[in-house]
């Protein structure tokens, strides 16, 4: 649950951000009349979003057997990638995403409420299907009515913490907020390509090297409740492989370098301080 509360909350906050940058331009100019296009794109999104994840599902359960394990780890390497891509975005973007989008927004009214809706529509749809599969991949290890929890109470925070910036009159960072939550997120993806690793070396597709370099199968198997937790938190293995183990530690600390050892994240993690007037 605490995997899918943090990418949820991570993915709500991002959209909750944007359309509030969106809904502020329109105020700042007098187009408050226009705000339904903006709550109607973001509600079309969010019903496609729901579908793709619905379809994704479905499609992993037709698979059993290796092929089931190939889907299992294809998921959890296209979601890492994902997030890779996000983290990697956002600290280079960061910096200006504000500008940017209010440009977009100025662009959007020269086509009308049309071009707003598909605005809004296209914003929040790229943060939906990043969660979808998001959780498609935490879901090979956790129980859907926990993942559907985790995420309702994620999206629910993200929807608070949006209504708290944009309803204040002063300015408001939230540089540490994704600061912390980069890290999180780092060693949650780190943990989906251990995951992704332990389930091509069981399909055949990678061989295992040295099964079993460390053996907590006695004191904390990934089979109980706090191992599956773990497993889908941080991809705890009670017994790896040392390919799994070479694996995580293949992204973590190159990535962690890049991003949290760099002087220039000060600056690039600028994205929501914003002023609401």
């Amino acid at each position: 649950m605490i995997a899918a509360i943090l990418l949820a909350f991570r993915e709500g906050v991002e959209a909750a951000l944007i359309i509030g940058i969106i809904l502020g331009v329109l105020n700042r100019i007098g187009q408050t009349q226009l705000n339904r296009y903006i709550w109607l794109g973001a509600a079309l999104a969010g019903g496609l979003s729901l579908l793709l994840a619905s379809l994704l599902l479905g499609l992993g359960l037709e698979f059993e057997g290796t092929g089931e394990q190939i889907f299992e780890g294809t998921v959890m390497l296209l979601a890492a990638s994902v997030l890779t891509w996000m983290l990697f975005w956002m600290k280079t973007a960061g910096k200006t995403l504000s500008r940017n989008i209010e440009h977009k927004a100025k662009n959007a009214l020269k086509t009308g409420g049309g071009g707003l809706l598909a605005l809004s529509f296209f914003t929040v749809l790229r943060e939906g299907v990043e969660l979808a599969l998001f959780l498609l991949a935490i879901g090979q290890t956790s129980k859907p009515a926990t993942l559907l929890s985790g995420e309702l109470i994620g999206l629910g925070g993200a929807a608070i913490l949006g209504w708290l910036v944009f309803s204040s009159s002063h300015r408001m960072s939230l540089r540490g907020y994704f600061r912390i939550t980069n890290i999180l997120v780092v060693v949650f993806t780190a943990g989906l390509i251990a995951n992704s690793a332990s389930e091509f070396i069981e399909s055949g597709l990678i061989p295992a090297i040295s099964n079993s370099i460390w053996n907590l199968n006695g004191l904390l198997p990934d089979t109980s409740q706090l191992g599956l937790l773990l497993k889908a938190l941080v991809g705890y293995h009670s017994a790896p492989s040392l390919t799994v183990v070479l694996f995580y530690f293949a992204y973590l600390i190159p990535v962690t370098i890049y991003l949290f050892l760099d002087n220039r994240l000060n600056r690039n993690l600028n994205t929501a301080n914003i002023v609401v007037e």
